[in-house]
């Protein structure tokens, strides 16, 4: 297993992370159970393999069978989603991310999401000073 989580994964890998992180835990059946489309049991059993490999994945034996379970927490994993979609699609700005958000979805957003909005801003202002 490597040290550092490959932030590469392909379309299934992330359909596969995505019921390991909502169940918390899975087995491979539950894996396949969760899928959205047709699957094959070994391959996705090679696949959980991968993503061991990769350093997405920890897995502990319970009985015969093996649970796998996320290495890094959701928290760490959706920070480095999104760093990986600033770097790729915003040319590493947080400011043409945010500009396209509320570009997008300004008229949905409601005062206090904009007030909080805010608050995070100038949050982030103080802290550059500091």
């Amino acid at each position: 297993m490597s040290k550092y989580p490959d932030a590469t994964l392909s379309r299934r890998e992330r359909q596969i992370m995505d019921v390991v992180y909502r169940l918390g835990r899975a087995t491979a059946s539950e894996v396949i159970r969760e899928l959205p489309d047709e699957r094959h049991p070994s391959t996705v059993r090679t696949q959980l393999r991968v993503l061991e490999e990769k350093g997405h994945l920890k897995r502990e034996e319970k009985g015969l069978r093996y649970v796998y379970l996320p290495a890094t927490p959701p928290s760490r994993a959706r920070q480095s989603a999104l760093r990986h979609v600033v770097d790729t699609f915003f040319e590493g700005s947080a400011e043409k991310v945010l500009s396209t958000l509320i570009g997008r979805r300004g008229a949905e957003l409601t005062d206090g999401e904009l007030d909080r909005l805010a608050g995070i801003i100038e949050e982030a202002r103080k802290k550059g000073r500091s």
